[in-house]
């Protein structure tokens, strides 16, 4: 595709269609119009494969680039300029012409705890029905408390809720990111620390993506810019990159940055929650990549080898 022009009138971001896509493709929308008030921005609403498959686990179908597939062809055809995703959604790598052009400042990366009776993870009682579409939280909460009955939960964030509260489920698991920003604050019985459950790689974070060649795009995404987030997620995918991972096993990885120092936080385990191994590794803000790659091979070698080769059914 030839390079885009420097200046133009129009721009069209993509999105899918559920309420939370929609509320973040639209504070990029004002925040870019803030910048560049004379540009036209619209929407385009694009439904993903991740979207029309709802009653069969992201483990079993593909993993999470079954929510940004369909986008990213959009992007690549030229009929949308930006995509905006959950960076928890975007696979560790993509397709040649693409690149995350912008990651702007993280939400809280935490997962939350929705409880039909006000309790917490703690006072659940015993063999608690708990939803939630995520491998990783399965096996962190069955790490905690072996007796809980993990069921599949998928859906939007509205789905979700309405399943609890029609008492399908004595408890959901959910980002906590998502509930801040559809101002569902109050739904929330506990935030889960990630000393008890890890976030996903990139929980909490946008990724702007783009053409790689298109300038207009890269300069003005480059003033909603979080470096200091930027820096945490590449340290986060890069751990993610190693694994080979996706949604088929679970993994997790939370980076943060303290003192002009990275800290990041990494763990493979076991589906059933039996075998966790865990780690954590810190460094140079510069080093983010380096490092990521760094803690992956140390969980690889203390066993996480072991757990993703059987469930990739090839050597890591």
């Amino acid at each position: 595709m030839e390079t885009r022009e420097k200046h133009r009138a129009s721009l069209v971001i993509g999105t899918r269609g559920s309420r939370l896509a929609l509320w973040q493709a639209e504070w990029v929308q004002r925040c870019l119009q803030k910048l560049a008030p004379d540009l036209s921005i619209t929407l385009q609403r694009i439904q993903t494969s991740g979207d029309k498959i709802v009653d069969v686990p992201l483990a079993k179908i593909g993993g999470k680039g079954l929510f940004v597939k369909e986008i990213e062809e959009a992007l690549l055809a030229g009929d949308i300029d930006l995509a905006v995703h959950s960076m928890k959604d975007v696979p560790s790598v993509l397709p040649d012409g693409l690149a995350i052009l912008c990651v702007p400042e993280r939400e809280d990366p935490r997962d939350a705890l929705i409880s039909r009776t006000g309790q917490g993870v703690e006072h659940l009682a015993p063999h608690a029905n708990i939803g939630t579409s995520s491998l990783r939280r399965q096996a962190q909460l069955l790490y905690h408390r072996s007796d809980f009955q993990i069921h599949m939960l998928r859906g939007n964030l509205d789905t979700r809720l309405k399943k609890l509260h029609d008492g399908q489920f004595d408890a959901i698991v959910l980002a906590a990111a998502g509930l801040h920003r559809l101002g569902w604050r109050e739904q929330i019985t506990e935030y889960l620390s990630p000393t008890m459950s890890l976030p996903a790689i990139g929980q909490g974070a946008l990724g702007l993506e783009g053409r790689q060649d298109d300038i207009f795009v890269t300069n003005l995404l480059a003033q909603l810019e979080h470096p200091p987030t930027r820096m945490v997620v590449d340290a986060e995918r890069a751990f993610l990159t190693r694994l080979e991972g996706g949604c088929q096993v679970p993994i997790g990885g939370h980076a943060v940055y303290r003192d002009n120092q990275l800290c990041l936080d990494g763990l493979v385990a076991s589906i059933d929650g039996k075998q966790m191994i865990r780690d954590t590794l810190s460094g140079p803000l510069t080093q983010a990549e380096q490092l990521g790659m760094q803690l992956a091979e140390q969980l690889l070698d203390r066993g996480g080898r072991t757990i993703l080769s059987e469930v990739y059914g090839h050597s890591v």
